[in-house]
């Protein structure tokens, strides 16, 4: 899964009233000109931007951390939880498998579980409406101050900063700052700025102004600096564009690999409920050592990454004795944390990505 960068994290700091935003960027007011002019003209037109209802906005925002565009909409992600979910009462009521199953493949599913955790909480306000206000988004659970911001800004219009990582990078190269992105004093600085260019009257269009030139134009690796239409207030447009922003060193690369066991019987299959934060609630196929599985055939092998992990996934078959097993017990492989499940459920259970597309070629065999 491709990660966008990870965006600074500390609250909007508050901008000092008397000054003005001449007096801090002289050239606020030509930025926030040509980039609307520019949005106008050649924004996209996404689902999310064609409402102002505040659950649908907080969907697409909580969908697109970690997740590009291109996935959320190309494969149906979007469009199948605002069906399954399309408001803060039906997901409130969901089950954790339904929420888990409708979110599978996309990642990083505490966002799901907090997805929900969040509509129980507007639900349980006077009204059950959402706060309009970012202090009062701030106050619910599972929203942050990128989050809060956005869902204020292009629901309702309120001058609301935001900081994500496409923000930050157009921030960093306007300023032509060298400082390490990641590392004090850089977020509250680039709050600041944000909230300084920030068009107060128009902040819904200027705030999806601003991502998308980072997502379109002000790219990570190829900036396009001869066709950007705020290059003329670009302390870094040219070449010097691509060097920045400055990171600390990435985390090293942990190579991983994960020996599973696919033992079937009587139309049942063995699978593990994962319990671990990063995928909790998620079923697969049993894990053991390389030791355990040395003797089994290696039906399958399959690569996938998971943050700064590389994994490689290795599935052996095991076939269960049963002639000393019936129905009722469980054969050889099978351990406390692990059920046997009909295969005719499969595709109700909610599983990690890289295991369904793995398991599904295997049963198609």
């Amino acid at each position: 899964m491709k990660k966008k960068p990870a965006s600074p994290t500390v609250p909007p700091a508050a901008i000092d009233a008397t000054l003005t935003q001449d007096a801090l960027i002289p050239w606020a007011a030509e930025f926030q000109a040509k980039l609307l002019a520019w949005f106008r003209a050649e924004g996209r037109d996404y689902p999310w931007r064609q409402t102002e209802n505040p659950y649908a906005i907080l969907v697409s925002e909580v969908m697109l951390q970690q997740t590009q565009i291109a996935t959320v909409l190309g494969r149906g992600y979007y469009d199948r939880w605002m069906t399954a979910f399309p408001d803060v009462a039906t997901l409130a009521a969901a089950s954790e498998p339904a929420i888990l199953r409708v979110w599978e493949g996309l990642g990083y599913y505490s966002r799901a579980r907090n997805l929900q955790k969040t509509a129980q909480a507007v639900l349980a306000l006077p009204g059950g409406q959402f706060p309009e206000s970012v202090e009062g988004l701030l106050a619910l659970h599972g929203i942050g101050p990128y989050t809060a911001g956005a869902v204020a800004s292009f629901a309702w219009n309120l001058p609301a900063p935001l900081v994500d990582g496409n923000v930050a990078r157009v921030l960093t190269r306007l300023m032509a700052c060298d400082l390490p992105i990641d590392q004090p004093p850089m977020p509250r600085r680039l709050w600041e700025w944000a909230g300084i260019l920030l068009n107060r009257q128009d902040a819904r269009l200027h705030n999806s102004a601003l991502m998308e030139l980072g997502q379109r134009i002000c790219t990570p690796r190829s900036p396009a600096c001869l066709i950007c239409p705020v290059n003329t207030c670009c302390a870094s447009a040219g070449p010097a564009a691509a060097s920045r922003p400055k990171k600390s060193p990435a985390r090293a690369t942990v190579l991983v690999i994960e020996h599973t066991l696919l033992a079937i019987r009587d139309n049942k299959i063995l699978l593990h409920q994962e319990t671990g934060r990063r995928r909790q609630g998620l079923w697969k196929l049993p894990l053991r050592t390389a030791a355990e599985t040395a003797a089994l055939p290696l039906l399958h092998t399959a690569q996938y990454a998971i943050t700064h992990h590389r994994v490689t996934l290795h599935i052996h078959a095991f076939a269960p004795d049963n002639a000393n097993t019936n129905s009722n017990a469980a054969p050889a492989p099978q351990r406390e944390d692990e059920t046997w499940h009909s295969l005719a459920d499969l595709p109700l259970l909610p599983m990690p990505g890289p295991y369904r597309k793995s398991l599904n070629h295997l049963l198609r065999q």
